[in-house]
Formats: C-alpha cells, structure tokens, sequence
C-alpha cells in the first residue's frame, strides 16, 4: 500500500506572522528606549518602570493600530479587485476564459492544454479561480486587519516584559 504524501504549509500564518515580527521588533526597541532615556536622565526607578508602563501601553495601542489601518487597506483592495472581477465574469465569460488561458501558457501549458484548464476550472467556481490564479488572492492569503492588529500588539506586549522586568538601577 502506497503511502500517502503529506504536506503541512505554513503560508496561512503569513499576515499575522509578519505582524508579530514586527511588533515585536518595535516593542523591544522602542520601550527599552524610553526606559533608557527616563534612567539616563536620573529618574527613580518608580519613573522608569512606569515610563516603561506607559510606553507599553502607548506602543501596543499604536502597533494594532496601525497594523489594523495598514491590513484594512489591502483587505479593502482585494476586494475592490474581486468585485471587479465579479463584473468582469459576468459581461465578459469568454474574455475571462482566455485570460486565464494565457495566465496558463505563460505558466508552461500547451495553448490547448491551457484552454481545457481554463475551461474546467471556471465551470466549477469561475471566480475562485481567477481570484486565485489571476489576482493571487486565496484563502490562506487574504488580509486579515483583526488578526493582523492582535498579533501585533500581542507580540509588542509579550516582547517588552523583557525590559520592564529587567532589574532596573537603584
């Protein structure tokens, strides 16, 4: 009995994924700054940690934030460009269908090989399809600002415990 091939990819953590690095990045760097700033300036080490408190807070705010605003853009795009889509199948199918004829035989198909693809695959789910293969929009790729904007602050929160409970000088 042949064993059956598995694969297990990791794609569909790519926006959150690159949310987090990135807020973690900013939380290690930008907290640590204040922290420093506040100690270097003689502050007491009540001040400092609540400037470290305070840029915690601030920062993770501003990572999903900014985060959410950013992922909204691009989940606003692509659905602009679906709805065009949308249209588009509906005036133009045989267009549409050498469209993705072409998409085909740019990828490596023969032009008839291309043309039967095109045809299956858009006489099961045309828009799928061309959302996939045309825009490069998929299910494991769509924006996500939500999920984009927690793992962000999540990450920005979890990385600057580091400094604030680093031991501080008296």
């Amino acid at each position: 009995m042949a064993r059956r091939h598995r694969e297990h990819h990791k794609n569909d953590r790519i926006g959150w994924l690159r949310a987090a690095v990135l807020g973690a990045n900013d939380g290690i760097i930008s907290v640590s700054s204040i922290m420093l700033g506040v100690a270097t300036a003689h502050a007491i080490r009540s001040n400092v940690l609540l400037s470290g408190i305070a840029g915690l807070t601030a920062g993770a705010m501003s990572m999903a934030a900014g985060e959410y605003v950013s992922v909204s853009s691009q989940a606003d795009t692509e659905e602009a460009e679906v709805t065009r889509e949308k249209s588009e199948l509906a005036s133009d199918p045989v267009g549409e269908e050498e469209e993705l004829t072409r998409i085909y035989v740019q990828r490596g198909l023969k032009r008839e090989l291309a043309l039967q693809v095109a045809q299956q695959l858009m006489s099961r789910d045309a828009l799928a399809t061309h959302m996939r293969d045309e825009l490069g929009i998929t299910e494991a790729t769509i924006a996500r600002p939500l999920q984009a904007a927690v793992a962000s602050a999540a990450s920005f929160t979890v990385v600057q415990a580091a400094p604030l409970v680093a031991p501080l000088p008296q």
